[in-house]
């Protein structure tokens, strides 16, 4: 024999109904609002910057000082070489970006300064071998940096058409010093 409904039952209906409602005026929101999706590449993505980006290694410059890779915390920099400082042949130098994290740690050892964090985000391949980039095959094509994909379509955007020249001239992308960014004015709260 059951007698009346507890107390707590409707009280659990009611949360019920009330938590649904939530949940869809959120749903109803968001469903009316503007989207935010960019139509990459077409559209140019603004980053921040300070934006660490696919790097960009100057073979030249180097001396096979072996820094960058005693100071990359996931040893994803392979590097193969002969000799020392100015006498150094370097044989092998990549990155597999597989397991970097992006984190500049490689770029502040380094005594010649001839790694730097790019501006270029974009790595698509089609196996897993294509991520680990293997810099002195860039650098006897006259690259410092891997150049993505879609880069080599013929009709390009104007903002991505200049990126492809810069990155086939060789030229390092342009960095942001802290002395370059403004400070943030505080705000007076009430």
């Amino acid at each position: 024999m059951s007698g009346p409904p507890r107390i707590g039952y409707f009280a659990d209906i009611f949360q019920t109904v009330k938590s649904l409602a939530v949940g869809m005026s959120i749903t109803l929101r968001y469903c009316f609002s503007r989207t935010v999706t960019i139509q990459y590449p077409e559209q140019k993505i603004d980053f921040a910057p300070r934006y660490r980006g696919i790097h960009e290694f100057e073979a030249d410059k180097c001396i096979a000082c072996d820094l960058c890779a005693k100071a990359c915390p996931v040893d994803c920099i392979y590097i193969d070489y002969s000799g020392r400082g100015k006498n150094a042949k370097l044989h092998r130098f990549a990155i597999d970006y597989s397991k970097c994290m992006f984190c500049a740690l490689c770029t502040e050892p380094c005594p010649t300064e001839c790694i730097h964090m790019g501006r270029l985000h974009d790595l698509s391949g089609y196996t897993r071998e294509d991520t680990v980039v293997e810099f002195l095959e860039l650098h006897e094509k006259g690259l410092r940096t891997p150049m993505p994909l879609w880069m080599h379509k013929k009709d390009l955007p104007a903002w991505a058409a200049e990126e492809k020249a810069r990155v086939e001239r060789g030229e390092l992308a342009p960095t942001v010093s802290d002395a370059d960014i403004k400070p943030v004015q505080a705000v007076k709260r009430r």
